[in-house]
Formats: C-alpha cells, structure tokens, sequence
C-alpha cells in the first residue's frame, strides 16, 4: 500500500459524510468520497485505498455486499474496512460483519474522537503491515538472487 493511500468513505446521505469528513480530517489523511456501493467498489479497484469507512445500509449495492465483494478478490481481500450503521447494535449485523473480515463497526451518531482514533489504528497499523510484506518480498528476492560461492 503506498504511503499516500486514501481513505475512502462511502454513505448515501451527504450530511453524514461531511460529518466523517469533518471528523477525520484533522488525521492528515487524504480522503475520498463515494455515495454508493458501486461506485466505492470502482473506487477500491482503481488502487490506493488503505482504508474504507463504508456504511451498512445503502439502496442497490450496501456495505456488506461490498465487504462480501472485496473479500472474493486477491487486490482488495486486505483493505481493512469499518462499517458505519445508525441501527444500533444488531448482534445479527455484527456477526455477519466479522465473519466477513470487517475490522471494525462503529454506530451513529458517531463520536469523532473514537472514530479518528480507530481510524489511526487500522490505517496505521495496515500500513505497517504492507511495509512489512514489501521488505519480506525484498529479502527473499536478494536471498534467491545470492549464490554462494563453492569455498
């Protein structure tokens, strides 16, 4: 994941996204935004999304049929994604939501700091998780690459 990945987040009302937009902004983070499950699936297709703050309930495509989407395809199986409800908590949601391979589910009214500091977390520690991987990859390259010498 490149260090400059944006954070997409997808609702179908625009107050609500401003309101995350509004809260997430102070992190720093370049963020993009999208009013349907179509278009965060195009979004998350194009690359250089590290993060999806995705809403559950949306007409056409919802949060889930998009969490179920991206976790059937290699590119986009990793991106950590929070689910946003305003139903409060539905243990039914909830399970099929982590089974699923979501990170996290927060419930509006969303309460900006624990959004930003969960936010933080996942992006941050994703992004580790991708340097890591690259390094790995490096390493094995110049091991592969390292023939010995026949002392």
């Amino acid at each position: 994941m490149p260090p400059d990945a944006r954070i997409l987040i997808v609702d179908d009302h625009k107050d609500t996204l401003y309101a995350l937009e509004s809260a997430l902004a102070p992190l720093g983070y370049q963020l993009k935004r999208a009013t349907n499950g179509d278009d965060a699936l195009k979004e998350v297709l194009r690359g250089g999304v590290g993060l999806l703050v995705l809403d559950v309930r949306m007409p056409g495509v919802s949060g889930l049929d998009v969490v179920r989407y991206m976790r059937g395809l290699e590119q986009t199986q990793h991106i950590p994604i929070m689910l946003v409800t305003g139903f409060g908590t539905d243990t039914e949601l909830t399970s099929a939501a982590f089974r699923l391979g979501v990170a996290d589910l927060v419930t509006k009214p969303i309460d900006p700091w624990t959004l930003r500091t969960k936010v933080r977390y996942l992006y941050d520690s994703h992004q580790r998780h991708r340097s890591l991987e690259r390094e790995i990859r490096e390493l094995r390259a110049l091991v592969k690459g390292y023939e010995p010498s026949g002392h």
